[in-house]
């Protein structure tokens, strides 16, 4: 880098930026290093599925509020989790471990695999109507996969790549399988019609309430630490628009009108801006 070059100067003022969002600098954090030795191999769909770092943000609001719609994996946040007071710190943490799955090292990304089925292991309890539930629940876990999978993969079909090759999203959905497994989820979509249908099938598990809604306001109001407020505004707006209807409907949320164009605007350049700043193609 030449001295004082003011282009090299901002890229490193957004990588900068960016990177104390997603990684807690007073603990100690830093950016997941990329391995050669990954469960993944470099240039693969998941890799460049995750490498996108605002798509990946507006996937995981709508996995998120999907998410939300199956009372097991409600109930489990509500009864273990301290989301309210920390949701920036649930977020940063689950982009961490999609991370180091996707790049890191193969024995780090079993080494965190290994520790969120430990701590999911103590995750149970009662769901209002009695019946038991628990973070180790096949069905549950492969609710969560599906709807993290299917909207990081449409966030990033809407906002880098629309034109993605069905092959290539089907090869997505079978290396996000690698890790599901792991982590016991069953059924796990291999393609995208498989991921549709399991979709489509689950659909009778979930369920709008009060709680959800009061999730999934948190989720889209509470802005993280150094974020603009516009920019989680973009980001909300962008994942409730990708979300199906159904969805919308048991989380009382409107589709975006009006707003939603200038949104989709706003994150498509964002997106291009980011990837400038990272020197991803």
């Amino acid at each position: 880098m030449r001295p004082h070059d003011p282009i090299e100067s901002l890229r490193a003022a957004v990588v900068g930026k960016v990177r104390g969002v997603f990684n807690d600098t007073s603990a100690g954090e830093r950016p997941v290093a990329i391995s050669g030795e990954a469960l993944f191999p470099a240039n693969s769909p998941i890799r460049m599925v995750h490498a996108d770092i605002v798509s990946m943000m507006v996937g995981g609001i709508r996995s998120l509020l999907l998410q939300m719609l199956h009372p097991h994996a409600l109930q489990g946040v509500l009864d273990h989790s301290n989301f309210r007071a920390d949701m920036h710190g649930r977020l940063r943490r689950t982009a961490k471990f999609i991370a180091v799955t996707t790049f890191a090292h193969r024995d780090e990304a079993m080494a965190a695999i290994a520790r969120v089925n430990k701590i999911h292991a103590h995750i149970n309890g009662i769901l209002p109507d009695g019946s038991a539930y628990s973070a180790t629940d096949p069905r549950v876990l492969a609710w969560v996969h599906v709807a993290g999978a299917s909207s990081f993969l449409a966030a990033y079909i809407a906002h880098v790549r629309p034109g993605m090759p069905v092959a290539e999203q089907d090869e997505y959905y079978r290396q996000s399988a690698v890790v599901a497994r792991l982590l016991g989820a069953d059924p796990v979509p291999e393609t995208r019609e498989d991921a549709e249908a399991l979709f489509r099938a689950m659909r009778r598990d979930l369920k709008g309430s009060p709680e959800a809604r009061e999730v999934a306001d948190l989720v889209l109001n509470q802005r993280p630490e150094g974020a603009p407020p516009a920019v989680q505004t973009l980001l909300g707006t962008e994942a409730i628009a990708l979300l199906p209807p159904f969805a919308r409907a048991m989380l009382g949320l409107e589709k975006p009108g009006l707003a939603a164009l200038p949104a989709r605007a706003a994150t498509l350049a964002m997106g291009r801006t980011l990837r400038w700043a990272f020197r991803q193609s």
